[in-house]
């Protein structure tokens, strides 16, 4: 990607609504030179998608956290299929550093919160965890 693509790129991720006539206007381009870029990030893979937030899908989960993992052995696998299979689970990403796994929870409560905490802690193989609520969303993409 160029600096134009990535302009492109960033004000379609503060706005992804943005006609292509603002786009345009914005990068000071022709509405047919945003519409071909678009189509080849598309074809390129550096776009995968567009998608929409809804209100409802902030109401859904009031209370968030992030909670790191530390996974004693080699039952990384085994406690990511567990983990999945926890309806409150948002996104599960495996890393590196002091944490092998962290998820991200979302709960109607923060007594459902603790609830989830609670199970995830008592999974044979988890030798620790920290989690951080999420309070505000400062940006999103």
């Amino acid at each position: 990607m160029d600096e134009t693509d990535k302009s492109l790129v960033s004000l379609l991720r503060h706005d992804g609504r943005l006609s292509l006539s603002d786009l345009a206007f914005r990068l000071d381009l022709t509405r047919a030179t945003v519409r071909t870029r678009l189509a080849k990030l598309q074809e390129r893979g550096d776009i995968l998608g567009f998608s929409v937030v809804t209100k409802e899908d902030v109401l859904r989960d009031p209370v968030r956290g992030l909670m790191m993992i530390a996974i004693e052995g080699r039952g990384t696998d085994r406690i990511i299929r567990q983990l999945n299979g926890m309806p409150e689970m948002r996104q599960v990403y495996s890393t590196n550093g002091r944490w092998d796994v962290i998820v991200e929870i979302g709960t109607a409560t923060l007594e459902d919160f603790d609830q989830v905490l609670t199970r995830v802690r008592k999974l044979d193989g988890v030798s620790a965890s920290e989690t951080s609520l999420l309070l505000a969303t400062r940006k999103s993409t």
